[in-house]
């Protein structure tokens, strides 16, 4: 029988995502979100560019290769994050 921790690391992004989105509405206790969409993206585009740049090891351009972006976009995105100055 699988422990809490293996079933986490089994589950897709998309089911981390649900659930946290889920979570968060919890939280909420009614309230209503705004701007969720900023919110969501600026929570989830910094770790997405720091965790392919140090799988890449710092090479922007096979960084932007992975990200589907060009190297110009990647680069205004990581000053935007402090990730280069």
């Amino acid at each position: 029988m699988a422990n809490k921790n293996d079933k986490n690391n089994n589950k897709s992004l998309h089911k981390h995502t649900e659930d946290a989105l889920e979570q968060y509405f919890e939280s909420l206790n009614g309230d209503r979100p705004g701007d969720l969409y900023d919110l969501v993206m600026g929570e989830v585009e910094r770790p997405l560019f720091k965790a392919v740049m140090d799988y890449t090891q710092g090479n922007q351009s096979q960084a932007a290769g992975i990200l589907g972006i060009n190297r110009g976009t990647l680069r205004k995105k990581l000053r935007s994050y402090s990730l280069i100055q």
